[in-house]
């Protein structure tokens, strides 16, 4: 496939993704679940950032369970107003009231509860399109991740938080092509596998 450009490989990834069953998401979904619950970064962290599964995405909603049955305190992405393609992290609860982002994606209100830095979360999932074993992330093309943590370039970063990137086995490809901006992972868990980045 590497001789796709990101475009096409993000369209051949999402397809792959999007004819999984509902029965083969479940599954995955608990694997994945089972994979990252004794993981010592799960353990460890009280600020957890997560997102809500579209287009495909492994949903990792049984894991957010899981971090509320055990005290932690769970974060969504939010679209920052304006035009500065960076995301907020608002807090998010069972009772959290969620509407459509532009991207038709359901996120907290702005003005539904606190914020928090990007910088002071402790642990970062984020769903990908694709990936490769090296922790290299291909995301839908608008560098809100990359952007929300540009801050982990400086040297040294104010604070580290770990970013994990979730994903079903068939996103992986042998290798991707970065940019200097691409903010390298930590490390990727899938359903299957677990891939150490940086």
């Amino acid at each position: 496939m590497n001789h796709l450009s990101r475009s096409q490989l993000r369209q051949h990834l999402r397809f792959c993704r999007n004819r999984l069953s509902a029965q083969d998401q479940r599954n995955a979904s608990a694997r994945l679940t089972a994979n990252l619950a004794c993981h010592p970064a799960f353990i460890r962290s009280q600020h957890i950032a997560f997102y809500l599964a579209n287009d495909g995405e492994i949903d990792p909603d049984a894991l957010i369970q899981r971090a509320w049955s055990m005290g932690k305190q769970c974060y969504l992405p939010v679209l920052k107003p304006g035009s500065s393609n960076e995301l907020w992290f608002t807090a998010f609860h069972s009772d959290t009231r969620l509407t459509p982002n532009r991207y038709g994606i359901n996120e907290p209100s702005l003005h539904h509860g606190q914020h928090r830095p990007a910088w002071s979360l402790d642990l970062v999932l984020m769903p990908l399109v694709g990936f490769d074993p090296t922790g290299n992330r291909l995301g839908m093309g608008g560098g809100y991740y990359d952007r929300s943590f540009a801050f982990l370039q400086q040297q040294p970063p104010l604070r580290r938080p770990t970013l994990i990137g979730l994903a079903h086995e068939c996103q992986r490809v042998d290798q991707l092509p970065c940019d200097s901006w691409d903010i390298p992972l930590s490390e990727i868990i899938t359903d299957e596998n677990r891939y150490c980045g940086v």
